[in-house]
């Protein structure tokens, strides 16, 4: 029997870019399920369970922050959103919304199967991880995380996290008391073609910061060294 093939989501109100996305997606071996609007996108992303989702953020019927958002609210699915030039805000508004990756466009064939290769990586080694069984546990005050289970506790309370915000943690953790550069967990998160793209650490970062930290203002256990990186603080103060 053939393997099953990845499934991937395309969803885009340009018919155009649509063919060109679904026809290259298709050469490259993925089954693409197209769909021209929002509604369409999430009712597929329900019914058919894919491997990835590619959504444009300006559609009609439902746009793509509301389909990333929803899709949050049942599924870790991996998620890159598409963006215009120059458009920063919606770069962190879909990141925010727990997003995984984004493109701008215009884009090329080339950087989008490029994404698209690079997010299903991420996820296929989050899945790894979590089947080694590892039976190894970090805890720094409050903040316990479990690597076996990938599961992550704040004073005994789960904390629900996407892949992405629980790889940036267990990085950080397992080096807690090192100022990790930007690069480095940018490369070891994301992959060496991520060096430079900072938005996608600052963003998952301050979620990070929103699920874990009494206050996410004045940050104990997820430190900033401004210029340099990030920390995880082994003895978080009041």
């Amino acid at each position: 029997m053939p393997a099953k093939k990845t499934t991937v989501v395309a969803a885009d109100d340009d018919p155009q870019l649509l063919r060109l996305v679904t026809r290259n997606l298709q050469m490259d071996g993925y089954e693409v399920i197209a769909a021209s609007d929002g509604q369409q996108a999430l009712e597929q992303i329900e019914a058919r369970l894919p491997d990835l989702a590619l959504l444009d953020l300006m559609m009609p019927r439902l746009d793509g922050f509301t389909v990333c958002q929803r899709v949050r609210e049942f599924s870790n699915l991996p998620i890159i959103i598409l963006t215009a030039r120059g458009a920063d805000q919606d770069k962190i508004r879909g990141l925010d919304l727990g997003a995984d990756d984004y493109l701008t466009k215009p884009f090329s064939i080339e950087e989008l199967l490029a994404r698209v290769r690079a997010v299903l990586r991420r996820s296929q080694a989050a899945h790894n991880d979590a089947g080694h069984g590892v039976q190894t546990v970090t805890t720094i005050g409050d903040l316990t995380i479990d690597y076996g289970q990938r599961r992550v506790t704040m004073a005994g309370r789960d904390v629900d996290l996407t892949p992405v915000e629980y790889r940036v943690l267990a990085y950080l953790a397992q080096n807690a008391g090192r100022v990790i550069t930007q690069d480095l967990l940018l490369t070891h998160v994301w992959g060496d073609e991520y060096e430079g793209e900072s938005h996608l650490l600052q963003v998952n970062v301050n979620r990070l910061r929103r699920k874990l930290e009494p206050d996410p203002t004045h940050p104990r256990y997820l430190l900033t060294k401004t210029g340099v990186g990030y920390l995880l603080a082994t003895n978080p103060t009041e």
